[in-house]
């Protein structure tokens, strides 16, 4: 055996190692390497920047400074990244500490995106610490070869954890940290995560059920410093809609990025990235091959080209999304730009993070609103961050279709036993509470394809005496192909016409134009040529675009927590009180909205109607965010259909949602006949929405992550038309022939929870018990009702004369509106607290000629 060096003088190298640059290890660091050595778990919860990566990295590499030569080939440590575009920066970083303390591992990626030579080379020799994914480390389990040196594992870094627990992603990583722990029951994992308000929970998902070693929280020291900015408009209008300040601000924010080395500017969407990017260029044409563009669709070597410039820092500014939010490295960016609020906590404060990331760096952000309301959620997000409140990240509820995957997976990887694996999975938190007949009806899922069992490609594992195994090459090389959880949207390839790809677009994008026609994709002009096997042939152009591309998923809800801040500020406001610049801005807008109607407190709900023209308009505001909007819209719109005879249309932002009628009706006598009420909640939830169809689109992820649609051969891939004609059919049959099938009811359970908030929607519903009803009967549109009129328009006027209809509108609206109030007359004002009214109430501006 090998003499171990003690771990006190290996740990006083290190310090001497990291003197040298400069460096003096933090207080977390040094109790994470201790609890690492001791043998114990770890989370370690700290902020963007602070040093978690050497935090939880020394502590394997002091274990293995004291064994010089390793006693077995095999691998030591395995780290789990939840994006492959960290995994270089993460080896990068990783080899540095490495090599600086004399550690002679070998130090590999092994990823989608590896060469097949070296993934060859791992099956026949791990490294000692390898770099990995979710979907590749499950790749590597069907590999029965591989397990005895997974079994020499001792630790699991997974990083970035606070991301992956609250996806499928997470719970895949869970499945894996079972089987691991099955092959090495001493198996230690650490947790390293940032803006996450479950630390609990996420520990509890790391280690599983059921831990055989002591779990050591580590709490980051030093909060970092962070700087808020926002851009206020020179002119707020106190009639504002969504997406219209954005643009205007271009000269801001050319300053902003003037005034920095390098800048970060975020956007919610990848639309809004490639508007952005073309906005800054023509405003700054000396920057063209300054600045650059960086987004999930376009081809990974721009993206690469893109990092790489920005780690070296020879960009001046790069316009991006959520693409770059994780944990990339790019020390030379001194500033963030937010266009667009970040509709929560975590995510304002990730962003933030990428600016100053080093351990005594200073976060700086600039944020620029797309509507004058987002004013108000950047003071709410102070709030939040002085209070030290983010957003917890919920996990699925027991996924069945991923664990059919795994459980094919294993049967692959040499195969299990039932009791034996129901045993390992149950020590996850995720399946945990697993039933008996839930563990019997997957098995006899993959084994005899249940209601599908008249076709043998569905019967892919089989049983061997008490072995359950994968014994048919073709669909081993299927399932392969088909590990994961991320399904992409229907896309299609975007490529010059001699020369590499750009990136993807969705089909539906495509499919509206015709060669000829001009769109804006990765910063260019591109000119349609043809369509030819899935992929868009183009060529530059030049001029003005006749489209942009739109992504399906790009819109991101407003959080719980972030939604009460809001709502404490307006209750502040309420009451005259305008804490900071930005609410100081929303004044005039604010105090219409109070003389009008009503600007409501934190234990009230407020309702408008207005009678109009063209029919009558009803206003609700939950502030509950965009999904839960567009399922209490749903339901309201079912429940007055049940009342009465209607037509309804509806609109909904991330404050209210609107119904509108050609027809008026009596909403105080809607409200008297249980039209708010939370009776029979799930009963009219599941009858106001078109669940089935709703349940068929979260299908098509099910279906192909359950196997149940595969991608197909090697070298032969199936076209996303092809599976998604494939799983249409299978949704169709199971409706048909097996309604009670598992797999069914989880797509009808995603389609509520995910596509529409149902668990928010319910807490709207029922919180209406204990909540003071405000109802004003209004002459005219208000400023929190005038963003939602104009979202009913979007879908009915051409975007040509859309502008001009709203800015006729907003000026007829200020024609009616007061003057800006004094202090006095904002703290008079007792008199919108009157509760329900029973009689339209005046305007309370006074009248001037338009």
């Amino acid at each position: 055996m090998n003499r171990r060096a003690p771990f006190g003088e290996l740990l006083e190298r290190v310090d001497q190692w990291m003197h040298l640059r400069g460096w003096s290890p933090f207080r977390f660091q040094r109790d994470a390497w201790k609890a690492y050595l001791s043998g114990c778990h770890g989370m370690i919860d700290a902020a963007t920047g602070t040093g978690k990566t050497l935090a939880a990295w020394i502590g394997p590499l002091v274990e293995g400074m004291a064994e010089p030569q390793p006693t077995a080939p095999g691998c030591r440590l395995l780290w789990i990244t939840p994006m492959r575009a960290l995994a270089t920066d993460t080896e990068a970083n990783l080899r540095e500490a490495m090599e600086g303390l004399g550690v002679g591992w070998r130090l590999e990626r092994r990823t989608s995106d590896s060469p097949q030579h070296l993934k060859n080379k791992q099956l026949r020799q791990l490294p000692e610490a390898l770099i990995t994914t979710p979907e590749s480390l499950s790749l590597l389990l069907t590999h029965a070869d591989v397990l005895p040196q997974l079994a020499t594992t001792r630790c699991v870094v997974v990083d970035e954890w606070h991301e992956l627990m609250g996806s499928k992603r997470g719970v895949q990583t869970e499945l894996v940290l079972a089987r691991l722990r099955q092959l090495n029951p001493n198996l230690r994992a650490w947790g390293i995560s940032a803006t996450l308000g479950n630390p609990d929970e996420a520990a509890r998902r790391l280690i599983g059920s059921t831990p055989r070693l002591p779990l050591m929280k580590i709490q980051g020291g030093q909060r970092k410093k962070l700087h808020l900015d926002s851009i206020i408009p020179t002119q707020i209008e106190r009639f504002p809609w969504a997406g219209h300040l954005g643009t205007r601000q271009t000269q801001g924010v050319v300053e902003a990025i003037e005034g920095a080395s390098s800048t970060l500017v975020f956007t919610n969407t990848r639309a809004q990235a490639e508007i952005w990017y073309r906005t800054l260029l023509q405003a700054r044409p000396d920057w063209a091959g300054l600045i650059a563009i960086h987004h999930g669709s376009l081809d990974r070597q721009v993206r690469q080209w893109v990092e790489e410039h920005l780690r070296l820092g020879r960009l001046r500014a790069v316009v991006c999304t959520s693409s770059l939010d994780l944990g990339v490295d790019f020390s030379a960016v001194d500033l963030v730009v937010q266009v667009g609020s970040p509709k929560g906590i975590g995510r304002l404060l990730q962003r933030a993070g990428r600016s100053g990331h080093q351990p005594d760096g200073k976060s700086r952000m600039v944020f620029v609103p797309t509507h004058a309301m987002e004013l108000a959620e950047l003071a709410a997000a102070r709030d939040a961050v002085d209070a030290q409140e983010v957003e917890s990240r919920i996990p699925p509820a027991m996924p069945l279709d991923l664990l059919a995957q795994h459980l094919v997976t294993i049967a692959i990887g040499g195969g299990f036993t039932r009791e034996a694996m129901l045993e390992e999975i149950r020590t996850t938190a995720a399946y945990a509470e697993i039933t008996d007949s839930q563990w019997h009806w997957v098995l006899d899922h993959i084994t005899t394809g249940g209601a599908l069992h008249a076709y043998p490609e569905f019967r892919r594992v089989v049983q061997e005496e008490d072995r359950f195994v994968v014994r048919d090459r073709r669909i081993i090389a299927q399932h392969r192909m088909a590990i994961g959880t991320i399904v992409s949207d229907a896309a299609i390839q975007v490529q010059w016409m001699k020369g590499g790809a750009l990136g993807t677009v969705e089909e539906s994008f495509i499919a509206r134009l015709k060669p000829g026609d001009k769109f804006a994709f990765a910063g260019k002009v591109l000119e349609l040529v043809m369509v030819r096997e899935n992929r868009a042939y183009v060529k530059r152009s030049k001029g003005q675009p006749d489209a942009i591309p739109r992504w399906m998923g790009g819109r991101l809800p407003l959080s719980a927590e972030l939604s009460g801040r809001l709502r404490q500020r307006l209750e502040e406001a309420a009451s005259g009180i305008f804490r900071g610049p930005e609410m100081q801005a929303l004044r005039p807008m604010l105090w219409l909205q109070r003389q009008w109607s009503h600007l409501p407190r934190r234990h009230q709900w407020l309702i408008e109607s207005t009678t109009a023209k063209d029919g009558f308009y009803c206003f609700l505001y939950p502030f509950a965010g965009r999904l839960a909007h567009e399922g209490l819209a749903a339901l309201l719109g079912y429940r007055l259909s049940r009342l009465q005879p209607i037509s309804l249309s509806m609109a909904c932002n991330e404050y209210g949602l609107l119904l509108h009628s050609d027809q008026v009706w009596d909403l105080h006598q809607a409200i008297a006949r249980g039209w708010l009420a939370p009776n029979r909640l799930e009963e009219d939830i599941l009858g106001s929405l078109q669940v089935s169809e709703l349940a068929r689109r979260h299908f098509r992820e099910i279906a192909r992550t359950s196997g149940l649609v595969h991608l197909g051969a090697p070298g032969r891939p199936k076209s996303m038309r092809q599976q998604q004609a494939s799983s249409q059919l299978i949704f169709d049959v199971y409706q048909r022939y097996d309604p009670t099938n598992l797999l069914m009811e989880q797509a009808r359970q995603e389609a509520l929870h995910l596509q529409l908030d149902a668990t928010r929607l319910r807490q709207v519903v029922d919180s209406w018990r204990g909540q003071e009803l405000i109802v004003r009967a209004t002459r005219s549109f208000t400023p929190l009702a005038f963003p939602l009129v104009v979202d009913r328009l979007r879908d009915r006027v051409s975007s040509e004369s859309l502008e001009g209809r709203i800015r006729r509108m907003q000026q007829q609206l200020e024609c009616l509106a007061a003057d800006e109030p004094t202090d006095a007359e904002w703290s008079l004002g007792a008199k919108d607290e009157s509760g329900v009214e029973t009689a339209p109430r005046a305007t309370a501006g006074r009248k001037r000629k338009g």
